[in-house]
């Protein structure tokens, strides 16, 4: 048989199988197999991924909560853009936006508490990686982000966007402190 010419056999799939091909063809059917049922499994009971919600909305609406939330619980300003540092109450909603090139404000939350955090984009497809946790969403705009986070260790971490959006795209990075809480 060459590749020039048409095969002799009309229909390839009434060819006889050879041993070795149809070994290859079990092994591949059961691996199939095995993982599309443990991609559930890993989802419920691997924690490989964040059970999230997500909502429509506008970007005033957002940007208002937000407002309100830096100016209820701003406890200092860092960076030479005066970037707000809000310290909100534990079990609160937590409001963080992303624009070209900036997440704003930056957080402060406490560990061992439970937050809501509310991540919204106002212009791009933007990316929300928290490291050193490797926690990453996508972050699109017109839809307000929501996960259930509880910190579990006092430390500075970065927040870097992880989705091109634009020739400053590298700049996009902050800061989210979690500091001891005072039982």
């Amino acid at each position: 048989m060459s590749a020039i010419l048409p095969p002799a056999a009309k229909y390839w799939w009434k060819q006889p199988l050879d041993r070795v091909e149809g070994t290859w063809i079990v092994i591949a059917l059961t691996w199939c197999l095995i993982m599309f049922f443990m991609m559930p499994y890993w989802h419920v009971y691997g924690k490989q991924n964040l059970s999230n919600e997500a909502y429509r909305t506008t970007p005033e609406v957002y940007q208002k909560k937000t407002q309100e939330m830096v100016d209820k619980y701003t406890v200092r300003k860092e960076t030479a853009q005066e970037i707000p540092v809000v310290h909100p109450p534990a079990g609160s909603d937590v409001y963080l936006i992303a624009r070209l090139w900036q997440w704003w404000p930056i957080l402060e939350l406490e560990e061992g508490k439970t937050y809501r955090l509310h991540i919204m984009s106002m212009d791009w497809l933007h990316g929300f990686s928290l490291q050193p946790e490797n926690i990453n969403i996508e972050v699109h705009p017109g839809y307000e982000h929501i996960v259930t986070m509880t910190p579990t260790k006092a430390d500075n971490y970065s927040i870097i966007c992880n989705e091109f959006c634009g020739v400053n795209h590298h700049t996009m990075a902050s800061k989210l402190y979690v500091v001891k809480s005072a039982k």
